[in-house]
């Protein structure tokens, strides 16, 4: 319990120094920094999973609450920039795997389900299954989601002047009681059926899913308040930043400068998508450096809701990604899972 504290306090922390500096994204990347830093100087970090989770659904029904009628058919016009998607999970396996295997000397398993932009949690469970290094796994895709998370809010000041200093929603005082109990029932209800169900990615797509519903049928007329986005950018960023606890010189020196190389050759892929997409006219550059930066899904639905970015057509593409990472790994995993010795 007392670690426990110990780590919000941290993250707390973090968020007052980025706001006494004026650095974007105080709530998520306060946290994250000062977790990380923490993490680093060799102390135990721990943050409460299931808060975590909670705190995810939060930005389920965020999205969710965007969609109209007009907005879910629209989203027959992005299939242009969908079908690139799988083609950018299969360049950035072709350019990975090697990367991890040869030039950091993992095994191909661990080098696979590193090289893959999928979830943390189904990366880390198929890359177990298949005889993959855990803690290099987890290692590896914290620092993928640190970096993005990191960079695209300075890309995205620095380039198109999004102002990340908005507020991300009405107070909650402003808010009708009912809609207040409406979202908090989509967000939690809409978690427990996904994860009944076996979906990817419970605690954000079964609330954006049932949102949505309610707010197609009119039943859902307001977005979650900025106390709950804040709250849920807070837990997010000491999560990313939690995973670096107990990491050792030797993990640094090899998971941690392998990731951070990847990271390089991530946002390179992703620049060239954005600018083809760009050069065809297929749809507005910022809306697709968000929908291709292969960060976290939750992450990127944050900084799509603060930019005042098109929600769907980010989220889209993101839930896109997972589906493809998700439906190959399986395979990847009977294929390569290592074979018992006779």
């Amino acid at each position: 319990m007392i670690l426990v504290v110990m780590t919000h306090v941290v993250a707390g922390f973090g968020v007052l120094v980025f706001h006494l500096l004026h650095l974007p994204l105080p709530w998520l990347l306060g946290p994250l920094t000062a977790c990380l830093i923490a993490a680093l100087a060799g102390l135990p970090m721990r943050g409460i999973p299931a808060l975590n989770n909670a705190m995810r659904s939060i930005l389920g029904v965020a999205v969710g609450a965007t969609f109209t009628w007009a907005l879910v058919l629209s989203m027959a016009g992005i299939w242009t920039t969908l079908v690139l998607v799988p083609v950018m999970v299969f360049l950035i396996g072709l350019v990975g795997v090697p990367y991890f295997q040869r030039l950091w000397g993992f095994d191909f398993a661990t080098s696979y389900y590193s090289a893959m932009p999928g979830g943390l949690q189904d990366m880390l469970l198929f890359g177990e299954e298949a005889g993959g290094d855990v803690r290099a796994l987890s290692l590896i895709h914290a620092t993928r989601v640190m970096v993005i998370v990191v960079a695209l809010p300075f890309i995205l000041k620095g380039y198109w002047g999004v102002d990340l200093s908005n507020p991300p929603g009405v107070p909650a005082t402003a808010l009708p009681g009912s809609q207040l109990v409406i979202m908090t029932i989509a967000g939690l209800a809409g978690w427990q059926i996904a994860k009944a169900v076996g979906l990817f990615g419970a605690s954000i797509l079964g609330p954006m899913i049932l949102a949505g519903v309610l707010a197609m049928t009119g039943v859902l007329e307001q977005r979650p308040p900025a106390e709950a986005i804040w709250a849920a950018q807070f837990f997010i960023g000491l999560t990313v930043g939690t995973k670096y606890a107990g990491v050792t010189g030797e993990e640094v020196r090899r998971d941690v400068a392998a990731a951070l190389g990847f990271c390089v050759i991530l946002l390179i892929l992703t620049a060239i998508f954005v600018e083809v997409i760009h050069l065809f006219a297929l749809a507005p550059p910022m809306e697709t450096l968000l929908a291709f930066a292969p960060g976290g899904q939750a992450e990127m639905a944050i900084l799509a809701l603060i930019a005042g970015a098109d929600m769907a057509f980010v989220i889209a593409h993101h839930v896109l990604r997972i589906v493809v990472v998700i439906l190959g790994a399986p395979i990847a995993a009977r294929v390569f899972s290592p074979r018992p010795q006779g």
